[in-house]
């Protein structure tokens, strides 16, 4: 008998998955532990295995698709079975896949004659769908409309009105490629109102583009820390000369024993490391139940590292135990496959702490978002020449030197004002004093 194969949860925070390839295709023998497909998951590309025996029979998600976790994704079954009636009832249910946003123009407006404005007495309508041509809406003599959830969800996604679009189902029922094929005078624009209306979802010219799975999931996470996390800010301007010069050092006997490159944001991120273990309290976190903390034994780092659809943060273990070299040569592989979406799950989860750095691209400072269940991250800014006033033999003089901005957000339910203002020292003095990043 042939069976829906499912959305699996291939991520420990994964919600939903995008189809990204079909190593398989319909008609294929498959056994267990065979690779299907490529997964796209919130953090990473993920192989799909499958546990069962027999054949593709039906392959019922296209690459670039969205699939919520459990949705069916494909028919395993024996070869040549008839599996119509199961597809039927796909395609009548409410378990059909969601797909990725198309781009969606808007139409340009058509010219409209002027009007008086009436007295605002009623909110008017903010807009007002064209007639479809040769169109039977698939309504009952009621005015219900016989369309399936995800025909529904995307007509609304896109902006399109329902009633102008003819169902091509079963009974005249609206089904998905209906609303993808829509024509031009189905979808809705938002007219301006006299009274205090809205912008338009879409103006001439604009289209609708897909987030990618990253970007939607962490964009949800991100407004559920500020909505729920209480944040607050400590900023430290560090002088960089010593940790500058130390760096030099280091990477010249590096180099020449063949060893590896050390970077600034290496010597921050050991810096980090080495504060937090020297201010445990700071290395908490808060329990799902809201009334205890749990206490990190480990200083595990998570660092932001930029993609093209959004960032991750892959996780350096034990980074307070691990020297200047083997901290920047992990950063940097966990950093290329993080890129190139290779990343095991268990490689980007479990962190107690971050840190990001816009510093490369000119950025002086900014103010980070905590990465919950993490109590703070650390924001660094661009190394610069800054002139400063220095005391020498009880004079103030004014020199130049390469100063960098550290911001530190901390979550106030753990970590106060006056312990975040000693592990930014730490931080800080750990830069100023590179020697101690060695010891």
């Amino acid at each position: 008998m042939a069976t829906l194969i499912s959305m699996p949860r291939l991520s420990p925070t994964m919600e939903e998955g995008v189809v990204a390839k079909w190593l398989k295709q319909e008609g294929d023998k498959v056994s267990p532990g065979d690779i299907v497909a490529e997964v796209e998951t919130d953090k990473a590309n993920m192989d799909f295995p499958l546990e069962d025996e027999g054949y593709l029979l039906k392959l019922l998600a296209t690459p670039g698709q969205t699939v919520k976790l459990g949705a069916p994704v494909a028919v395993l079954g024996k070869k040549g079975e008839d599996i119509s009636a199961l597809l039927k009832e796909l395609t009548t249910g409410p378990g059909e896949a969601k797909p990725a946003a198309a781009p969606v123009k808007a139409p340009e407006p058509a010219p409209a004659p002027a009007a008086p404005v009436a007295p605002p007495k009623a909110a008017a309508p903010v807009a007002q769908a064209a007639p479809a041509v040769q169109a039977a809406p698939a309504s009952s003599a009621t005015g219900r409309i016989f369309a399936s959830p995800l025909a529904r969800r995307l007509a609304s996604e896109a902006g399109i009105d329902l009633r102008a679009i003819k169902g091509s189902g079963p009974g005249g029922r609206i089904v998905k490629r209906d609303v993808e094929s829509a024509p031009k005078q189905s979808i809705v624009v938002a007219q301006p109102s006299v009274t205090h209306a809205t912008a338009p979802t879409l103006l001439p010219g604009d289209e609708l583009q897909p987030l990618s799975m990253i970007r939607r999931t962490a964009a949800k996470r991100l407004v559920e820390a500020k909505q729920t996390v209480p944040h607050f800010y400590l900023t430290s301007e560090v002088d960089m000369e010593a940790a500058m010069a130390f760096r030099e050092q280091l990477n010249r006997a590096s180099q020449a024993a063949g060893g590896e490159k050390v970077s600034v944001n290496d010597m921050i991120l050991k810096a980090l490391a080495r504060a937090l273990r020297l201010v445990p309290k700071a290395n908490m976190s808060i329990a799902p139940d809201g009334q205890n903390a749990v206490a990190h034994h480990r200083v595990d780092l998570s660092v932001a590292v930029a993609l093209d659809d959004g960032l991750i943060t892959p996780v350096v273990r034990g980074a307070d135990q691990k020297s200047l070299g083997a901290l920047a040569k992990e950063v940097r592989d966990l950093a290329a496959r993080g890129r190139d979406k290779k990343l095991r799950p268990e490689e980007y989860t479990g962190g107690t702490f971050s840190l990001t750095n816009l510093g490369m691209y000119g950025i002086r400072e900014f103010y980070a978002i905590i990465n919950p269940p993490e109590s703070g991250i650390l924001a660094v800014g661009q190394v610069e020449k800054r002139a400063v006033v220095v005391e020498k033999d009880g004079q103030d003089h004014i020199e130049v030197r390469r100063r960098m901005t550290l911001t530190l957000s901390c979550d106030h339910r753990i970590v106060d004002g006056a312990l975040g203002a000693q592990l930014l020292a730490k931080v800080v003095e750990g830069l100023r004093e590179p020697m101690l990043l060695v010891l």
